[in-house]
């Protein structure tokens, strides 16, 4: 089972029958909305969309822990994360959409891990923290879609909800980031701890603070999603063809030897 966190737009996807949705409560408390079950090309696709069906939970206070213990509990062995992200290397043009690869984590205060500590101290390897197989299928989908990927990217994510001073994306292009957002950590590393596949597709909505020499906008950020959704549903729509039925990555044993 494929799951995948993001916007709506993935509910008028030519092909995608809505199935079943079920509400489901986890250990670690509601996750975000209901969880819509997909009938595609005789997959199933879990879909969960981040910030709520009406997006009124701001980045910092999304319960990543139960949207990723959901999944796992519906049977999703794998998550494809869609997100938006701000600009900060020049060839990040706003309408870019960017297939990541790393990721630099500047959170701070949010529940990062499912283990305090009670089971044992654990340390998982995240020197990959996106999945090689799952983004292989996303850069063979985007050949095929004849759709225009950035095939790696390193993703600073940083707390929000407020955008970032041009003097913290000067500091974020001097670590190597190419483009910021608010909510892949801890959503990658909880969905390593719990052994599934996670990749993660950013779609450029805007210049990062000081770019551009213009006044950031969520307006520009919903325009620009809204532009590009068409060609995330299409990139999907050939990934789902593409991801192999058995697992052949060592995503699905990273808890092995992570234990103190």
């Amino acid at each position: 089972m494929i799951g995948i966190i993001g916007g709506s737009g993935l509910y008028d996807i030519e092909g995608v029958n809505l199935r079943e949705v079920r509400q489901i409560m986890t250990p670690y408390g509601s996750p975000s909305d209901a969880y819509r079950i997909f009938d595609f090309s005789g997959k199933d696709v879990i879909f969960l969309p981040r910030h709520g069906s009406s997006h009124s939970i701001p980045p910092h206070k999304i319960n990543y822990k139960a949207n990723i213990w959901g999944f796992k509990e519906l049977g999703a062995e794998r998550i494809i994360s869609l997100g938006a992200s701000g600009g900060i290397r020049p060839a990040m043009v706003p309408g870019s959409i960017v297939l990541l690869d790393q990721i630099i984590d500047l959170t701070s205060g949010r529940d990062t891990t499912y283990y305090h500590g009670e089971e044992g101290v654990i340390h998982i390897d995240f020197t990959e923290p996106y999945c090689p197989d799952l983004r292989e299928a996303l850069v063979k989908g985007g050949i095929k879609s004849g759709i225009s990927l950035h095939k790696s990217g390193t993703y600073v994510c940083v707390n929000g909800p407020r955008l970032e001073t041009r003097a913290e994306i000067k500091s974020f292009s001097l670590l190597g980031a190419d483009v910021v957002g608010m909510t892949a950590m801890p959503e990658a590393s909880l969905a390593r701890e719990a052994e599934l596949c996670y990749a993660g597709v950013s779609v450029v909505t805007n210049f990062a603070a000081g770019m551009s020499g213009k006044k950031l906008t969520v307006t520009e950020v919903i325009n620009t999603m809204n532009i590009s959704a068409i060609h995330l549903k299409t990139l999907l729509k050939e990934t789902f063809h593409l991801i192999p039925a058995k697992r052949a990555c060592a995503c699905k044993e990273s808890m092995r030897e992570a234990k103190v």
